[in-house]
């Protein structure tokens, strides 16, 4: 990957694609006006982008794709006032973008190992970029596994994707649902019931964790019971950020601001938080 440059002023985007993903969740497929900056836009797995809708605000948001040869989009959850207004534009409508920002999820370094995705709900937006990217270089890693979870078969996210991947030879998926339908073939039961299903490797693995507290709590304690180290599991720490460069420290958590030194740690580092999370 070529030199990373920060836009640190917000640059005019165009919507040109808009899809509905699940009941308040769109994802907006986005151009940069400025050509320079769309053709060489770089970022890694794992880290966000500061997204102002105008008249309304700006927030943080993830970025899910890959950053090699996909579409640059954002997935949305409506949440709050800027949410909602962002989820009311349009196609051809414009918003201001800068980053990216944060230290992304680890690539180089995993190379070689098997590599664990647990995801819960929405939790499977920020893992996307890293799925897609492992997959285009899926002959760099050992076994790679997606263990999924959701309230229901309609609360599935990235439904079209997940019929695709469960098609890919060597990525082994698995998906649950708290609650089924008279439709669904499927697992039922919360996400942790999978982890008496499959066979989870444990030397040489990594996981990447992301999701509700309780989901993200009760995963952990199955991972760790299986003999899976704390710093060989990553996730990443949702917060308010506002600057997205350390200055005005709305991140901060004891000694550490989520917006540079992460969004992404370890488990281990984590724990060092403790009651702070």
């Amino acid at each position: 990957m070529s030199e990373q440059k920060i836009v640190t002023v917000p640059e005019i985007a165009t919507i040109e694609e808009i899809k509905d993903e699940i009941v308040d969740v769109k994802t907006f497929y986005l151009r940069f006006d400025n050509k320079e900056i769309d053709g060489n836009f770089k970022f890694k797995s794992g880290q966000f982008i500061m997204c102002t809708v105008f008249g309304a605000g700006e927030f943080a948001v993830s970025l899910p794709p890959s950053p090699e040869n996909d579409r640059f989009h954002i997935t949305v959850r409506r949440i709050g006032k800027v949410t909602n207004a962002l989820h009311d534009l349009e196609v051809g409508d414009k918003v201001g973008i800068r980053g990216p920002f944060g230290n992304g999820f680890p690539f180089e370094e995993i190379k070689g190992k098997n590599v664990i995705y647990v995801a819960g709900g929405i939790g499977l937006i920020p893992l996307r970029s890293s799925i897609v990217h492992v997959l285009q270089h899926r002959q760099d890693f050992g076994r790679i596994l997606l263990m999924y979870g959701s309230r229901s078969p309609q609360d599935l996210m990235y439904q079209y994707m997940l019929e695709e991947w469960q098609k890919i030879e060597g990525f082994e998926t698995f998906i649950t649902v708290d609650n089924g339908t008279p439709e669904w073939k499927g697992n039922v039961g919360i996400i942790t019931t999978l982890f008496d299903k499959v066979e989870i490797p444990v030397d040489n693995t990594v996981a990447f964790v992301c999701g509700p507290p309780v989901m993200f709590n009760a995963v952990i304690k199955e991972l760790m019971q299986r003999g899976i180290k704390d710093d060989m599991i990553i996730s990443t720490l949702e917060r308010h950020m506002k600057c997205g460069v350390g200055k005005c420290q709305h991140c901060a958590i004891g000694r550490t601001l989520v917006c540079t030194d992460g969004p992404v740690y370890t488990y281990r580092q984590i724990k060092t938080l403790g009651e702070q999370i």
